[in-house]
């Protein structure tokens, strides 16, 4: 039966996003090898692009409750080599603070051109992917047990993340034009401070997740690197679409959104998944049981970010005030 269902799914309908990205990755790698004579953009993009190819492959062809390992596979297979190839071969801070160390001070290495192109141009083509697929700090933490959100805390608590991008920005204009420092893009200070900050990364998601009962909530409330990627991502061409099912207002896809995206308010209306915080993890296309959802191309954008909220807690006090 498994067999036969990934025959039927082996299409090359279902392989056209994962050929694409593919295609893109490879490009960028290619032409980086063209323009430098490096053959270290060709390596370290041709692989992510396989990487994804192979992951999103898999998932677009695999029986529905084998989905899932074709994206943890991409997980570990991009978020480890990203991490080897910061500290023993590029030897650079692959944060967004090394990143900005290098665009400041003109060191423009593997780290700068990856943010360029996964976080800034990337996601006019491909959204949040790199959310859902290949961020080094959710290979880590959607290995922990708290799979299905209760809804975003009610509030304005995720302009945390502006909060924490001004700052890793400002310590880094600190450093370079006040203090002269000038080592924070690449040699042993830049990687011990890439390594650092990953830590600290995964202990504050970690202690989030049991704390707040959501593996995602460091992605929701602190990360820097979802800015961004708002910004860029609202433009993109990939996003999740109506496919031949019909939907049917169960909500399966909105309680196991991992960003709490209110997926079938925006199908119902006979639109796109247009919020930006959607990472394509394909979680809403797998528990569909209408088969009403897909990945699809075209050419739209929304202002309104349409999430879950969590209910407010009811105590004793609530109750009798009422």
């Amino acid at each position: 039966m498994k067999t036969n269902t990934f025959k039927q799914n082996f299409t090359f309908k279902n392989l056209v996003a994962p050929l694409v990205v593919m295609a893109a990755f490879v490009g960028v790698g290619l032409w980086g090898f063209l323009a430098s004579g490096y053959t270290q953009p060709l390596i370290m993009f041709g692989y992510i692009g396989m990487s994804l190819g192979v992951g999103l492959g898999l998932y677009g062809t695999l029986p529905k409750k084998q989905k899932p390992i074709g994206r943890r596979l991409t997980l570990f297979l991009v978020g480890l080599f990203l991490i080897l190839y910061a500290m023993f071969m590029g030897h650079e801070n692959s944060q967004i603070e090394g990143a900005l160390f290098g665009l400041l001070t003109g060191v423009i290495q593997m780290g700068v051109i990856h943010y360029a192109i996964a976080k800034i141009f990337g996601p006019l083509l491909f959204g949040r992917m790199w959310c859902g697929w290949a961020c080094w700090t959710v290979m880590a933490l959607d290995l922990l047990p708290f799979k299905r959100p209760a809804g975003r805390l009610p509030g304005r608590w995720g302009w945390l993340r502006y909060l924490h991008f001004g700052l890793s920005l400002g310590i880094v204009l600190f450093l370079v034009y006040v203090v002269g420092f000038r080592e924070g893009a690449s040699g042993s200070i830049a990687v011990t401070w890439f390594i650092i900050g990953n830590l600290l990364y995964y202990a504050v998601g970690i202690i989030l997740a049991y704390t707040l009962k959501d593996n995602r909530a460091f992605c929701k409330y602190v990360c820097p690197v979802s800015v961004p990627l708002i910004l860029t991502s609202r433009f993109s061409v990939i996003k999740i679409g109506q496919a031949a099912g019909v939907c049917n207002d169960c909500d399966a896809c909105e309680k196991l959104c991992p960003m709490d995206v209110r997926i079938s308010d925006y199908i119902l209306n006979n639109q796109r998944v247009l919020s930006t915080e959607c990472s394509l993890c394909q979680t809403c296309i797998t528990v569909c049981a209408q088969d009403a959802l897909k990945l699809s191309f075209g050419f739209d954008m929304s202002r309104q970010d349409l999430l879950r909220e969590r209910a407010p807690k009811v105590t004793a006090e609530t109750v009798a005030a009422n």
